[in-house]
């Protein structure tokens, strides 16, 4: 008997042992997809795409152990070191005009990188999620902790909606399939986004940098920014990234997307088509170590500035912030800082300041005058300032 066990055991074990070599040989191979297969450019190589102005590192700062891995694998091991976010976040919901006609132009904070924004009778959403997890499983991964701003079935019939990349928290498919259900809107992402948008029932029109697409008397541009893909892991850069900037009757309309600051050029290429009315600046998901305000991928606060100055924006809302947690900076953190920033680059208090979720604001159509920093502003976002410092 014990030698019949034994055997059983044994056979159990070697099985287990395939088992285990033929997942790390085949799973990699099937979490991998191809999604655009097309001409080499000089941001892509015939399999993957890639920033075209390079990458780049930065320095752990001195005295903090350095952390390994990608974002995910930071945000589960970093859970010490991060600090409490609330669980829930009270949230007054905007309920919307169907349509805003003429030159007036009406924006709503959704929430994380989702805005409505409404103008010469056109209604624009933003990378929409509604759904409560940004994850491939529903009920796992990070959860939103505060409630979408205006709720689906408040939603006006939707004309344009942009796709920036194929992350979760941003390519949302259950949203998307619940839109084009409805709406049939024209759907505009980068290349190899519509294969994944196609195969959950979703018609998209995907573009390279630099490509446009009109409709409604609109024009959707496609714009570099700086960023990165993936769905699965092991499919990472098959799909492209972007920002866009839409022109309309009402004004022009940029959506950074989700990026980092690279070589900071592409904003360059939307000022091209005309002064920008309105930006979407994402400034959360940068904080992996303490003090450091930007990553590769994603800016802060203080590149937030920069980035609007160098749109040459009459307004701005600030996106991507508190209401998913995907890195490691407080809830609160990315506005407080933008604050200061703001202040200090001499901005009006209300041309890019935190807007609440929910929040609708009028988009002027003429920039508010500059202010003069004074010494306070300049000595709060001074490096190494006492005002940064007590931001977590």
């Amino acid at each position: 008997m014990i030698r019949r066990g034994a055997a059983w055991l044994g056979a159990a074990m070697i099985w287990i042992a395939i088992a285990a070599l033929l997942a790390a040989t085949f799973v990699p191979a099937f979490l991998d997809r191809i999604y655009y297969e097309g001409p080499h450019s000089d941001h892509y190589d015939g399999a993957h795409f890639e920033n075209p102005d390079g990458e780049i590192s930065f320095p752990v700062p001195p005295g903090v152990k350095a952390r390994r891995g990608n974002l995910l694998t930071r945000f589960i091991l970093d859970g010490e070191d991060r600090p409490a976010w609330p669980d829930h976040v009270a949230v007054k919901r905007d309920k919307p005009p169907g349509r805003i006609e003429g030159h007036a132009m009406r924006a709503t904070w959704v929430g994380h990188a989702t805005v409505l924004i409404q103008t010469a009778g056109l209604n624009i959403l933003t990378d929409p999620i509604w759904s409560d997890y940004a994850s491939p499983f529903p009920g796992v991964g990070p959860k939103r902790v505060a409630e979408p701003g205006i709720a689906f079935d408040d939603l006006p019939k939707i004309d344009i909606v942009v796709v920036s990349h194929n992350h979760y928290d941003h390519m949302d498919l259950p949203t998307l399939k619940r839109l084009w259900k409805r709406d049939r809107p024209l759907i505009v992402t980068s290349l190899g986004n519509d294969v994944i948008l196609r195969g959950a029932g979703v018609e998209a029109k995907a573009l390279d940098w630099g490509g446009a697409v009109g409709v409604k008397g609109a024009i959707v541009h496609v714009i570099r920014n700086h960023h990165w893909s993936s769905r699965w892991g092991r499919d990472r850069n098959r799909a492209l990234w972007s920002a866009f900037l839409i022109e309309t009757a009402g004004g022009n309309i940029f959506f950074a997307g989700d990026t980092g600051a690279g070589d900071f050029n592409w904003p360059g290429q939307a000022r091209e088509y005309g002064p920008v009315r309105l930006a979407m600046i994402p400034i959360g998901a940068f904080r992996f170590y303490p003090g450091q305000m930007e990553t590769s991928s994603h800016i802060g606060p203080e590149q937030a500035v920069e980035l609007f100055g160098r749109l040459g924006a009459i307004q701005a809302i600030p996106i991507h912030w508190g209401t998913i947690r995907l890195s490691n900076e407080g809830w609160d953190t990315p506005p407080k800082m933008l604050d200061i920033y703001a202040r200090c680059a001499g901005l009006a208090s209300d041309r890019f300041r935190a807007r609440r979720i929910g929040e609708a604001i009028m988009v002027p159509d003429k920039a508010a005058p500059a202010v003069r920093p004074d010494a306070k502003a300049l000595a709060d976002c001074a490096p190494g300032s006492v005002a940064l410092a007590a931001l977590k």
